[in-house]
């Protein structure tokens, strides 16, 4: 049995928003830059030139990326032989939340009551999943998921006779309809399976995958490769003013399912994907 201080993982955490919300990962500017190369419309060229030129600015000077940095979706891959010493797990990750956003000057956006809509002025709590897995360490991954993206989301409970086409069109139809307010080229997470109240996160753990990777079940890729061809072809393009760069990735996450069901969710994210990952 390994033993951690919870003021190590609250240090991480902080660490990581901050690093999250001024650094886009490699993977996505790779991804912007062979979107450029294919791209037709000179406009949409121009958008993406200033979104990697963007990038650059809040590299150089470590200033958020959008002045949304977000609610903190916090991923934990915790073993099983591994103790933390001090505080609970999601009060140490709260702490980290708070510490990041406030002494890295990023901008809080949560309310403590959905209704009566007071600032928490320190962007806590996190929206916390844990999951546990073999072996003596902890793995942290912080997604800071903006609201436009969020309000871009979308869940339905199909019957099974629904199928595949189904599921092209809910995705389709859920871009089409609201992708333009994600802030395109996207990043398009599809969760199919589990339950209703699995699936929605299914969906958003679909963005963690690096853009373009193949997915675990080798059977999705080409479900994949049809989303994105398919999402791509509406023309929406780069910050909705057209072109053929609308996503530059789809990826799935899938579970078991219930014989009568088929739970689907979509969850995108905007061209600044900002997730960081440590391990201790």
């Amino acid at each position: 049995m390994r033993t951690i201080s919870a003021a190590e993982i609250t240090e991480t955490v902080a660490r990581l928003c901050q690093r999250a919300n001024y650094f886009l990962p490699c993977d996505v500017e790779e991804a912007l830059s062979k979107a450029l190369q294919k791209e037709g419309s000179p406009r949409a060229r121009e958008i993406l030139t200033q979104i990697s030129d963007n990038a650059r600015v809040a590299q150089d000077r470590s200033i958020a990326l959008c002045q949304d940095t977000g609610i903190a979706e916090v991923f934990v891959n915790i073993g099983q032989d591994l103790h933390i010493e001090g505080d609970i797990l999601q009060d140490a990750v709260n702490k980290g939340v708070a510490l990041g956003y406030t002494m890295g000057y990023l901008r809080t956006s949560i309310v403590g009551d959905p209704l009566d809509r007071v600032n928490t002025n320190d962007n806590t709590p996190a929206q916390l999943t844990v999951t546990i897995v073999p072996g003596d360490q902890i793995e942290i991954t912080v997604l800071p998921k903006g609201g436009g993206t969020e309000n871009a989301s979308a869940l339905r409970m199909f019957p099974p006779s629904a199928g595949w086409p189904g599921i092209v069109e809910f995705v389709l139809e859920t871009v089409r309809e609201k992708g333009i307010n994600a802030c395109p080229p996207l990043i398009v997470g599809v969760g199919i399976g589990g339950s209703f109240s699995s699936v929605g996160k299914l969906a958003k753990t679909a963005l963690l995958r690096q853009v373009g990777s193949a997915p675990a079940a080798g059977a999705y890729a080409a479900r994949e490769k049809e989303l994105l061809d398919a999402v791509n072809a509406l023309g929406l393009g780069p910050m909705g003013l057209g072109g053929r760069t609308t996503a530059l990735a789809v990826h799935i996450e899938h579970a078991p399912c219930h014989i009568a069901c088929l739970p689907v969710a979509v969850a995108m994210n905007c061209h600044s994907m900002r997730r960081m990952t440590e391990t201790l």
